[in-house]
């Protein structure tokens, strides 16, 4: 599945993005508001990507790699998972490498993203979680009119703030 802005491709991450993924997923900026374990080599990024080929045949998630139109390579992703039992409910995740950072690229990522969520799979409500110190995210989500939910917590990680967009 892929999505066109004006200026970026967002499209099916496979295995010639060993590099990329490894590049993006093990970046201390990027990181530094991210719980997970980061891929140490191309062996444990290929392991992701097969991870996520497998969860978007399943139908499990949508996971797109973010690409300027003049340049093949992976600047970022943006995915929707962690979908409601009934579908109408999914969490949208994102990453960007800092050198493409304030350049207005997740943005256009994220409004491609909303659109297909609420006009091609009807969700009704996308959830956002993002750690209280990442202004950028926040600022992001607010730009895109995603709601601070202040009396809901993101089990498991209380450092995050929960944002929701309703359709």
């Amino acid at each position: 599945m892929k999505l066109e802005t004006e200026r970026l491709l967002l499209k099916d991450i496979n295995e010639s993005h060993v590099e990329d993924i490894l590049r993006i997923r093990s970046n201390e900026v990027v990181n530094q508001f991210v719980k997970r374990n980061s891929p140490k080599n191309n062996y444990d990024a290929l392991q992701f990507i097969l991870t996520i080929k497998n969860r978007t045949q399943n139908n499990e998630t949508f996971y797109w790699g973010i690409s300027l139109k003049d340049h093949p390579n992976l600047i970022g992703t943006i995915c929707l998972w962690k979908f409601s039992e009934d579908r109408k409910v999914a969490e949208v995740g994102y990453e960007l490498l800092p050198d493409y950072h304030r350049k207005g690229i997740m943005s256009e990522a994220l409004k491609a993203v909303v659109n297909f969520a609420f006009n091609e799979l009807h969700l009704h409500e996308i959830l956002a979680m993002t750690n209280t110190f990442n202004e950028n995210s926040k600022g992001l989500l607010l730009k895109h009119d995603f709601i601070l939910e202040e009396s809901i917590k993101d089990e498991g990680f209380p450092d995050n703030l929960v944002f929701s967009l309703k359709k």
